[in-house]
C-alpha cells in the first residue's frame, strides 16, 4: 500500500459540530433505524430515523451528502459528500461525541461512498485522482485511537469508482467503477464519452490486491455501474445508469458470481423504459430474497427475485431514490418531495411520512 506524504485537506470547521439528540438514544430502541442525508429549510444535514421520519440525531453537514460508511458493531458512522465530494465526516450513532472531519489530500474527492471493514479497523473511502484519471480506495485508520487518519490508499481497478462494498467472506472488497472520466473542474461531465470503461472489481481488503476485473460485454460499454446491493445468499447485485442514446433501452440491472460473466435483467419493455436508464438505488429486503432497485430519473422501484433475476413487480413514486429493507418482502422509500413510504412487490405504497414543505431526502437511505 503506497503511503501518501502529501499535505491533508483538513475540514476542520466541522469538527466542532456537536450532533443534536432526541430525547430517546438511539442505542435504547429497538425498532428499526435509519441513517440517511436530507436537505431542510436550506440546511444539509445527516439524520438518524425511524420508519416514520423521527429522528434520534441530526449531524450538520457543510454540503450535500450522498451515502455513509456503518458500523454498527461500534455505533459510528462517517457521512460522505455527493460526487464530487470534499468532506467526509465521521459520528456516533447515539450523538455523544463531536463529528469528526476526515483528511482529504490534494487531487482526490469522494465519490460519495465508504465502508468499514467488518473488524472496524480501517475506513475505505471511493475517490478519485481526477488529474491521473482514475480510481483509488483511500485508507483510513479506523481503529481505537485512530482517529481516523489517512494511511494510504488502494488502487481501484479502473476509473469512476462509485460504490464500495465488503464482501460477506470480511476480507473482499468490490468496486463498482462506472467508468466514466471525471474532474471537479467540470462536474460530473463524462470526459471520455466515447471510450466509458466500466468495471466490478474485486480487491483484498487488507494488501489491495486486485483479485478479480470483471468487465461488461462491449455494446453495452456506455452502460456505467454504480451502485451495488448484496443477496441472501452473498451474491452481488449491481445497477448501472447509461451514457449512450437516449432512445436506447439497454438493461440496468444485473447480478455477478465471483469466477462466472455478469448476468443482466431487463424486466417488462414497459419497466425497462421506465427507468429512464437510470438506477439510483440497489437493496435487498431484510430475508435476502427480494432486490429492490430504484430509479428518481424515471419514478419508479423496481423487485427482482434474487435467486433467478425474476421481474416480480413494480412501483411508481416520484422523485425517489433512498430505499432500505424495512421487513421480508417490505422496503423503506425516501424522496425528494419529503415523503417516507412503506413499498413492497404485494402491495400499493403506504405513506408513513407525508411530503413536507423545504424538506427533501438526498439519494441514499441505509438500514442501521
Amino acid at each position: 500500500m503506497a503511503i501518501d506524504r502529501r499535505q491533508f485537506v483538513a475540514l476542520a470547521a466541522m469538527a466542532g459540530c456537536a450532533p443534536r439528540t432526541a430525547a430517546r438514544a438511539w442505542a435504547a430502541s429497538e425498532a428499526p433505524r435509519y441513517l440517511t442525508a436530507r436537505q431542510r429549510a436550506g440546511r444539509f444535514e445527516a439524520v438518524v430515523m425511524n420508519a416514520q421520519g423521527t429522528t434520534d440525531i441530526v449531524v450538520p453537514l457543510p454540503d450535500r451528502g450522498h451515502s455513509f460508511a456503518i458500523d454498527p458493531a461500534r455505533g459510528r458512522a462517517v457521512a460522505f459528500g455527493r460526487q464530487p465530494g470534499f468532506f467526509a465526516l465521521a459520528f456516533d450513532l447515539a450523538g455523544k461525541q463531536a463529528p469528526k472531519a476526515l483528511p482529504l489530500p490534494a487531487g482526490r474527492h469522494y465519490f460519495g461512498h465508504g465502508v468499514f471493514t467488518p473488524d472496524g479497523t480501517r475506513l475505505i473511502a471511493a475517490e478519485n485522482d481526477y488529474e491521473q484519471g482514475r480510481s483509488v480506495l483511500g485508507v483510513y485508520d479506523a481503529s481505537a485511537g485512530g482517529d481516523y487518519r489517512r494511511i494510504g490508499e488502494f488502487d481501484g481497478g479502473g476509473i469512476g469508482a462509485h460504490e464500495v462494498i465488503a464482501m460477506p467472506d470480511g476480507r473482499t472488497l468490490c468496486v463498482a467503477n462506472g467508468g466514466v472520466l471525471t474532474h471537479p473542474d467540470y462536474g460530473k461531465l463524462a470526459l471520455n464519452e466515447s471510450a466509458i470503461t466500466p468495471s466490478l472489481d474485486y480487491i483484498d481488503a487488507l494488501s489491495g490486491t486486485l483479485l478479480e476485473h470483471v468487465t461488461l460485454d462491449r455494446s453495452l460499454g456506455a452502460l456505467s455501474l454504480r451502485h451495488l446491493g448484496l443477496a441472501g445468499d452473498g451474491t452481488l447485485w449491481f445497477g448501472c445508469q447509461y451514457n449512450g442514446p437516449a432512445g436506447d433501452r439497454p438493461p440496468l440491472v444485473g447480478r455477478h458470481r465471483r469466477g462466472h460473466a455478469p448476468e443482466l435483467f431487463a424486466g417488462p419493455p414497459e419497466v425497462l423504459r421506465g427507468f429512464g436508464n437510470y438506477i439510483g438505488s440497489v437493496t435487498a429486503d431484510r430475508s435476502g430474497h427480494v432486490i429492490a432497485t430504484s430509479s428518481p430519473v424515471g419514478g419508479q422501484v423496481v423487485y427482482w427475485e434474487a435467486s433467478s433475476g425474476r421481474y416480480l413487480g413494480v412501483t411508481p413514486l416520484h422523485d425517489g431514490c433512498g430505499i432500505a429493507p424495512l421487513g421480508d418482502d417490505d422496503f423503506l422509500f425516501s424522496s425528494g418531495n419529503g415523503t417516507l413510504e412503506r413499498v413492497s412487490p404485494a402491495r400499493p405504497p403506504i405513506v408513513t411520512l407525508p411530503a413536507a414543505s423545504g424538506l427533501a431526502w438526498d439519494n441514499h437511505l441505509r438500514a442501521i
